[in-house]
């Protein structure tokens, strides 16, 4: 049973009765982008082939008018481990879509020679990276930390700081003084990061589920990547303390434009599946109910039920989401243990059967 604490209480005051509720026709914004985020598995022995497929579903969701593909940064595990380069390939295989990391973790990265290798992929897809950036200690450290830094990792700043200087170097801010000049072959010139590629600092999310992650995000004018695991803050109803979410980063937010908000959801529609895969997606849905059920750790971690059966119901869920109900943006969020089959019969009924139910319409430049 959902418990309602006094702060649970401020947070259900602040967002306001009609969005707990669910969104009312005239309350809903209406879908206008919509992406997916894969997380690129492959075998320990064929990587080569997994790659290759995670490649031909960015194809295949161009095709099908996704205006998004966005691909996990993971290490030690059987998938992208260095988003920049795979999304470089990715813009050479592709035209219109934009191409996405969710999330590098900054605690492992220079913020120079990442900014570096980020604009260079920006650059070669023609302006279309949208970077996601996650702080704090990142996973596997106690593993790898001595292969990494120099010294001991528990001393190393895996603080917002770190994002900060990735965003002065992605600025394009020139290095030194007024009158400093580098000479290389054939030029001289003032330095800063090269290729320096305007826009890409705009384009620039942060992942964050918790009141202080949001609130820094939109100080920073960053965008807001926010899914299926949120602080329960001030609440134990996932929808409720997700909703105070967004609303402490609309609050917060000082960047350029309009807030920008992500919301990460997994979607898994049946309708194009046969039988045997029905049931395996029923299955895989059914061991993950539990975790749903009360929060989990001294953070109070709450995680979202998935979203899995047929694409009315499917839809009808959505309409009732409070969440879904004040952003523009939706990204699915493919199950690690499924197919490339599997995936692709996924964005086909969504993009198909679920999103133009939510207001959305594929890009007119789609195949």
């Amino acid at each position: 049973m959902t418990s309602i604490t006094d702060t649970d209480r401020a947070a259900r005051a602040e967002v306001g009765p009609a969005v707990l509720q669910g969104a009312q026709a005239d309350e809903q914004p209406g879908l206008s982008s919509l992406a997916f985020l894969t997380p690129g598995n492959y075998d320990d022995d064929r990587p080569g082939v997994g790659l290759e497929e995670t490649l031909l579903l960015f194809e295949a969701g161009e095709r099908l008018g996704f205006d998004g593909a966005w691909v996990r940064q993971r290490h030690l595990e059987h998938g992208v481990s260095s988003a920049a380069v795979f999304l470089a390939a990715a813009s050479q295989r592709t035209s219109r879509i934009a191409l996405g990391t969710g999330v590098i973790p900054i605690g492992y990265e220079s913020p120079f020679r990442l900014a570096e290798d980020l604009s260079t992929a920006d650059v070669l897809s023609g302006g279309r990276l949208q970077v996601g950036l996650s702080a704090g200690r990142p996973p596997h450290v106690e593993l790898i930390g001595d292969r990494v830094f120099d010294g001991d990792w528990s001393d190393q700043d895996f603080s917002h700081a770190r994002i900060e200087r990735l965003l002065g170097n992605l600025s394009g801010d020139f290095v030194g003084d007024a009158d400093t000049r580098i000479h290389s072959p054939g030029n001289v010139q003032r330095p800063r990061l090269q290729p320096y590629s305007p826009g890409l600092r705009d384009r620039v999310w942060y992942g964050g589920g918790s009141l202080r992650s949001a609130e820094w995000a939109g100080a920073q004018g960053l965008g807001l990547l926010t899914g299926n695991i949120v602080s329960g803050e001030t609440s134990d109803d996932f929808a409720t303390a997700q909703v105070a979410v967004l609303e402490r980063y609309r609050r917060a937010f000082r960047g350029a434009g309009a807030p920008r908000i992500a919301l990460g959801r997994v979607v898994v529609p049946t309708d194009g599946a046969d039988r045997s895969t029905r049931a395996r997606y029923e299955e895989y849905r059914a061991s993950r109910v539990e975790r749903t059920l009360a929060p989990h750790g001294e953070r109070r971690t709450l995680f979202a039920r998935d979203l899995v059966g047929s694409s009315d119901e499917i839809v009808e869920q959505l309409l009732a989401d409070p969440a879904v109900a004040r952003v523009t943006d939706l990204r699915l969020e493919l199950p690690y243990e499924f197919s490339g089959d599997d995936y692709v019969q996924i964005l086909h009924d969504v993009a198909t059967r679920v999103a133009p139910a939510l207001g959305w319409a594929p890009d007119r430049g789609a195949a």
